[in-house]
């Protein structure tokens, strides 16, 4: 087993949490071994903050509340409160919406991986050509977490927006 097999502690989230700027928002850690089957991000909402409507429609989610609170609403208008230590799954496909309590929320997210999107000559698949490790690597933002202003929480509809549609805040980048 080599040591980049070895199980090791990756990162404290409560330590992540308290040493960001305060009011900071977005994405505070994120999962960024190479190699892995994995995406985690650990997210801050600003109080009443709302990442709104949406779908993950190829891959289940966990969610975990780590610190603040708020509210999960399904597509049916169904609330939940959100508390820390809660856990809730996400199906692919489940149209839902976050809102952040008065103390903000801060959550961890975790899926599977996505595939890196790639061009392959198909004759190479045909003579058994193996694909690289360089061609697996990379994927796409996690729950759209690129669309998402650290500011106010709100779910931009453009893809590679560079800044808020609410309040024209720069959005972070999901660029190597």
């Amino acid at each position: 087993m080599s040591l980049d097999e070895a199980p090791r502690v990756l990162t404290d989230l409560g330590d992540r949490v308290a040493e960001a700027a305060p009011g900071q928002g977005g994405a505070l850690w994120r999962l960024a071994e190479s190699g892995r089957q994995l995406d985690a991000n650990l997210v801050r909402l600003a109080p009443g903050a709302v990442v709104g409507e949406h779908a993950e429609n190829e891959l289940d989610v966990l969610l975990l509340v780590v610190a603040g609170g708020g509210e999960l609403e399904d597509a049916t208008g169904a609330r939940r409160a959100l508390a820390p230590q809660a856990l809730v799954w996400l199906p692919r496909t489940s149209r839902r919406s976050l809102r952040a309590g008065p103390a903000g929320l801060v959550y961890l997210t975790v899926h599977r991986r996505r595939p890196g999107m790639s061009i392959r000559d198909p004759e190479a698949a045909g003579r058994g050509v193996p694909r690289t490790a360089a061609a697996d690597e990379g994927g796409e933002g996690p729950c759209m977490l690129d669309r998402v202003c650290p500011e106010c929480g709100r779910l931009n509809e453009r893809a590679r927006a560079a800044v808020c549609e609410r309040c024209g805040t720069p959005l972070p980048s999901t660029a190597p």
